[in-house]
């Protein structure tokens, strides 16, 4: 466990400490221009490969250490252009990459403990190297961004494929749907705000623990099991609840206050800098019964109007949706993981079981009859109906099935090819030393190496 947690986040145990487990002494073995490439950066990377479950091979430092050398190329050449990353960036890129490692530890407490370290610490040593990676992608960006293809190059790529290379397609289905979510009352909301002005009267005048009546109480359930805890940093929260922990002090329970998802109090544990940690309650506001009621027997109308033919799917979902995100797109659903309007059974078992249950019974075109609904990102429950939009069965890829997929497949050659040739260009301009070790690696580009004896 302890080897996956420092793979996510990108050398947070120095090299030194690794090559001292392995007794190995770190070395230059390669410079790039004015950088030098240590062999601690090679095992480095070789860690974050076998810990993807990549099998080592003979080859595989060579390989690494070329990828690093054309990153340092990259680099290089992106403060040459005057490429700006801005700290904001460096920030979030950061933050995101300590999240990962949160969750899998449990608490930024833990992380910390672990590394020995603040989180701000860590940040700033880690600063300058998340950094140069944002450079050298934002450098191969510049380089490839005006780059596409035309329709005779994504034929002329796909017949020049091997045939065994040829991928084959998992099924795939795309679906639509039409969400009618009970509105929720003045009362309804009157009666999660008196819920929640309940609750803080026992934790600020009865003493009640804030911990224990945010894990029986609070309707944000992830926050709720710890006890309503949560670590967070600028940028994480809605506006409303930040602006809140940033006026408390520690030890401090906030008025009620409102957002998008209901009525939360909030105590705050500690800050440093823009990392904070907080307790949390949460109400929801809840429809009523009659509220419930009205959507259903909409939904219903809509059914038969749909069975009978006597209104456009289309039709139907302008004149009976209010879910907002798919009701301007024909009611179709992305999938949140990829971006695309097909899902692979895989993905749906995960995030909408519902439509898993239904999908080996209903072929393109069949709707579902009116069914109560939870959207697990927004925990809204609502009436719904799902229309099979498209099955798209196993297959080999093909032109006319797959074109996108083959169309960004023949893109990204395109620009692989457009890079090594800039990079071809900048080796020759480069001044490039490789220990002799190295030296004699069957490298992918040819680097003009001067030999260090």
């Amino acid at each position: 466990m302890i080897k996956s947690l420092f793979l996510l986040f990108i050398l947070f145990v120095t090299a030194d400490s690794i090559l001292a487990q392995n007794k190995v002494v770190d070395k230059i073995i390669a410079q790039v221009g004015d950088n030098i490439i240590l062999l601690s950066d090679i095992e480095n990377q070789k860690l974050q490969v076998i810990q993807a479950g990549v099998e080592v091979s003979p080859l595989m430092d060579c390989n690494l250490l070329e990828q690093i050398m054309f990153e340092e190329l990259f680099v290089n050449q992106a403060k040459l252009d005057s490429i700006i990353i801005s700290d904001e960036q460096v920030d979030s890129e950061m933050e995101n990459r300590i999240r990962v490692i949160q969750n899998k530890m449990g608490s930024r407490e833990k992380l910390e403990q672990f590394y020995g370290k603040s989180i701000n610490d860590i940040k700033d040593e880690f600063r300058s190297l998340i950094k140069d990676k944002l450079l050298a992608q934002q450098m191969q960006l510049s380089i490839t961004q005006d780059i596409n293809v035309t329709p005779k190059e994504v034929q002329t790529y796909f017949n020049a494929l091997v045939a065994d290379s040829i991928p084959f397609i998992n099924m795939k289905l795309s679906f639509q749907q039409i969400v009618n979510y009970p509105q929720i009352t003045k009362e309804d909301k009157l009666i999660a705000f008196k819920k929640i002005s309940d609750i803080r009267m026992d934790i600020v005048v009865n003493g009640k623990l804030f911990e224990t009546q945010a894990r029986i109480n609070s309707d944000d359930f992830g926050s709720a099991q710890l006890g309503g805890k949560i670590s967070g940093t600028k940028g994480m929260m809605v506006s409303q609840f930040e602006s809140t922990i940033y006026k408390l002090k520690v030890d401090e329970i906030s008025e009620i206050i409102e957002t998008e998802f209901g009525y939360h109090i909030i105590k705050l544990i500690s800050r440093k800098g823009d990392d904070y940690v907080c307790l949390h309650i949460l109400k929801r506001p809840e429809f009523n019964n009659a509220s419930l009621d009205k959507s259903a027997m909409l939904m219903d109308s809509c059914y038969s109007l749909l069975k009978e033919n006597k209104i456009t799917w289309d039709a139907a979902v302008v004149a009976f949706s209010n879910e907002l995100t798919t009701k301007q797109n024909h009611g179709i659903i992305s999938n949140p993981y990829t971006g695309e309007q097909s899902w692979s059974m895989e993905d749906l078992n995960e995030i909408d079981q519902q439509i898993y249950l239904l999908t080996d019974i209903m072929e393109k075109g069949d709707i579902t009859t009116p069914n109560l609904y939870t959207d697990l990102f927004e925990r809204k429950q609502g009436i719904r109906i799902v229309r099979l939009m498209a099955r798209f069965p196993q297959h080999k890829a093909n032109l006319n099935d797959d074109y996108a997929l083959i169309k960004a497949a023949a893109e990204n050659d395109k620009k692989q090819r457009a890079l090594e040739t800039w990079l071809k260009l900048k080796i020759g301009n480069a001044y490039v030393r490789i220990d002799e070790d190295y030296v004699n690696c069957n490298f992918r580009l040819d680097w003009g190496v001067n030999k260090n004896n």
